[in-house]
């Protein structure tokens, strides 16, 4: 596990590809059981470490994640989210055609029971909105950057599989994507106010040179 930025507040990490954010019913090593074994070795200390899960990136997703390592500030964390004080950026390939509007916007119902989301009406949906904007074509393939303005489960991959440009890689959403194949999402960047100081500060993970992403590398 990579850290990025730690201080007496936050503890802001890099999270691998396919492990979950906390514990689920696969019992696999989760990131916050990670982050805790690491603040308790660290610093030495006995018995049960806090540390505060504020937001949440879907298994196959890896990069910028933060953690409060107070109450404190797990609170005010979780009230910037609330509160669109928080810009997350991603990037991602997408395969066929690029979605005409540049804003995207649904009503999201996730299914518990077989854990995937689909696309609703606003009865029985949750609002659900990006933004995204194209950073290179080539071979069929389209590497875009979004803005995530609010935080569904796997909403970025339904909001795009749904206007039929899958993300590369996506078993879940992708008919077409092929088995060994993963996911091409990866949260590029996180700002937020600092719980304590209020300052505005940005951290950032470069996405890894594998599969779909080096096929934009510069020839």
């Amino acid at each position: 596990m990579k850290i990025i930025y730690e201080d007496n507040h936050l503890l802001v990490v890099e999270k691998p590809i396919n492990v979950p954010m906390q514990e689920d019913e696969s019992k696999d090593m989760d990131l916050l059981s990670l982050c805790k074994s690491y603040l308790k070795d660290k610093y030495h200390k006995p018995g049960n470490v806090f540390c505060g899960l504020v937001h949440r990136l879907d298994r196959p997703v890896g990069g910028v994640a933060v953690f409060a390592k107070t109450s404190k500030a797990a609170s005010r964390l979780s009230e910037s989210i609330r509160e669109n004080k928080v810009t997350k950026i991603y990037q991602a390939v997408i395969t066929g055609k690029i979605p005409q509007e540049k804003t995207l916007i649904d009503y999201l119902h996730k299914d518990e029971k077989t854990n995937t989301t689909s696309v609703t009406t606003s009865d029985k949906g949750k609002y659900s909105e990006l933004k995204f904007k194209v950073i290179d074509s080539r071979d069929g393939f389209h590497l875009i950057e979004i803005e995530l303005i609010t935080g569904r489960s796997h909403q970025i991959r339904v909001q795009f599989a749904s206007r039929g440009a899958a993300l590369w890689g996506d078993a879940r959403y992708n008919k077409t994507s092929k088995p060994g194949q993963q996911l091409a999402l990866w949260a590029t960047s996180l700002s937020f106010p600092h719980p304590i100081t209020q300052e505005l500060i940005t951290f950032k993970s470069e996405k890894p040179r594998t599969q779909a992403w080096v096929t934009f590398e510069s020839k």
